[in-house]
């Protein structure tokens, strides 16, 4: 009897390795790992805007003056 993790594993689509070889990517290969990538960055600054906007609320409580 075969258990799955006896099976090789797909790499997954949306996992991205820095500095992987592309060669083997098709152009919509690339099209949709680019489209992931820029996803990625817009979540990246939405939270980055978030925790800014946190930090300067709490600075204005604690500020002085």
């Amino acid at each position: 009897m075969f258990d799955d993790g006896d099976l090789p594993q797909k790499p997954s689509r949306t996992v991205i390795t820095p500095g992987e070889d592309l060669s083997a990517l098709s152009l919509s290969d690339l099209a949709e790992r680019r489209a992931l990538i820029e996803s990625e960055i817009a979540r990246i600054d939405a939270m980055v805007k978030h925790k800014q906007v946190g930090r300067e609320a709490a600075e204005s409580v604690f500020r002085t003056g």
